[in-house]
């Protein structure tokens, strides 16, 4: 899979982004692009769906973070959804989970939009015993 491919859809107001390939040094720009052309149209409240994404270089971790910190700064927020264990072992390691929410489930994620829904929020520790256990 050469390129990152980056479909739209709503639900319940929220945007979400299916990210199908790698978010590496050449993609990245593109995840940047169409997360602010959707900021610009309103839609602050943005959940990324990573399904579909196998690998995520330094320059994809800093496009994320990009992101995030551009939907913060205009009101809204960007969570994240269903991470392959690598890709979530690399947001352990550069700390980003603290930065990130992440979800196993993407309807957990869109419940998280909404205060008086009960989310339940990805378990980081029960991820980490769950690989020690595995190793």
């Amino acid at each position: 899979m050469a390129q990152l491919e980056i479909s739209f859809r709503e639900q319940e107001g929220i945007s979400i982004l299916d990210l199908d390939g790698k978010l590496t040094v050449g993609d990245a720009s593109s995840l940047r692009e169409k997360v602010n052309e959707h900021v610009a149209a309103g839609h602050v409240q943005q959940i990324l769906n990573l399904k579909g994404v196998e690998y995520i270089d330094s320059t994809g971790l800093g496009a994320m973070v990009i992101c995030f910190m551009a939907v913060q700064k205009a009101g809204g927020a960007l969570k994240l959804v269903n991470l392959n264990r690598r890709n979530i072992e690399l947001l352990l390691l550069t700390k980003l989970s603290t930065v990130f929410q992440i979800f196993n489930e993407e309807q957990e994620a869109i419940n998280s939009f909404f205060p008086d829904r009960e989310i339940k929020h990805f378990d980081i520790l029960a991820f980490v015993q769950q690989n020690k256990e595995g190793a």
